[in-house]
């Protein structure tokens, strides 16, 4: 679950959600599936942003994130940071307050304060695996809901890997 589309953080973890394939899923009967804070008509705009092909949802009243008790608000001295946030701050902020400038509506897709997570359910209604982000940049390390979700993991880095024969 997204803080929100505009948010640069949001936007770099789904772009790394957007390389695991669709195969991965499927050798586990697995979907994966993201849920956003704003309008669908920004669904569209977000996935090709993004290049996410995986299912993608809104709950623009935010009625899920107070089911799972998501919180609004950065925590204060939580110093976490996702392996999937590449921008520093600034030029991130930056980023993601030219896009709502720019786009077709002077919008920000969300409440900017409303963190997301993750979470890993079924089979059935049960809940297997929450994480609730502590601020923007503590989303859960897709990797690590790969594994626990049964699921081969992805290579996130565009670093070339030199294999030694």
């Amino acid at each position: 679950m997204l803080q929100n589309f505009l948010c640069y953080t949001c936007k770099e973890y789904v772009e790394d959600l957007a390389k695991v394939p669709k195969a991965f899923l499927q050798e586990s009967n697995v979907r994966l599936i993201v849920i956003g804070q704003s309008s669908y008509h920004h669904i569209k705009p977000f996935c090709s942003l993004t290049g996410y092909t995986h299912e993608m949802y809104v709950d623009p009243q935010r009625e899920i994130y107070k089911i799972l008790g998501m919180k609004r608000g950065e925590g204060n001295n939580v110093s976490v940071r996702s392996p999937h946030v590449k921008s520093n701050t600034f030029l991130g902020s930056i980023r993601s307050i030219w896009r709502a400038m720019t786009g077709p509506a002077f919008d920000f897709q969300g409440d900017p304060i409303q963190q997301g997570g993750a979470l890993i359910i079924g089979p059935g209604n049960e809940v297997h695996f929450l994480h609730l982000d502590k601020n923007r940049l503590d989303h859960v390390p897709i990797n690590t809901v790969l594994q626990l979700a049964g699921i081969k993991t992805v290579n996130f880095s565009n670093k070339t890997q030199i294999i030694d024969i």
